[in-house]
């Protein structure tokens, strides 16, 4: 059965716009989290993700703009467990601050490897963004 998990990652001087243009639209997630992305042309709630020849489907289930968006992967959907994995964006006030908080599911012995490929994500979201 798959456990949540969180990671957070904190981003210095870059504008709540770009990151959220990263995280919540085609385009900016095929900067940084695939090769490309796309909507689905018959529903512009699931995304089409491509990794070289590998293409995978998530169904967005919910947005709150410039705050977070939620997706459910189609290979999950029917998983008890219900899992997702949410992009969600904060502001810290005190330090100027952005803060990422990246909420996933994954099987208990995977959980390294998952954190590990969301550092490599979010260090090429990093490079993307220019920071």
């Amino acid at each position: 059965m798959k456990e949540k998990f969180q990671l957070e990652y904190v981003f210095s001087n870059i504008s709540m716009s770009v990151l959220w243009n990263s995280i919540s639209t085609p385009s900016g997630l095929g900067e940084w989290f695939a090769d490309k992305v796309d909507l689905d042309p018959n529903d512009p709630n699931v995304f089409v993700f491509y990794w070289g020849k590998t293409c995978q489907t998530a169904r967005l289930l919910n947005n709150r703009t410039g705050s977070y968006v939620k997706f459910r992967w189609d290979d999950d959907k029917d998983d008890e467990a219900k899992p997702y994995f949410e992009l969600r964006m904060s502001y810290v006030e005190l330090t100027n601050d952005v803060v990422l908080t990246i909420t996933d599911f994954v099987e208990e012995d995977e959980r390294e490897e998952a954190t590990k490929l969301w550092e490599t994500q979010v260090a090429a979201l990093k490079m993307a963004a220019g920071l």
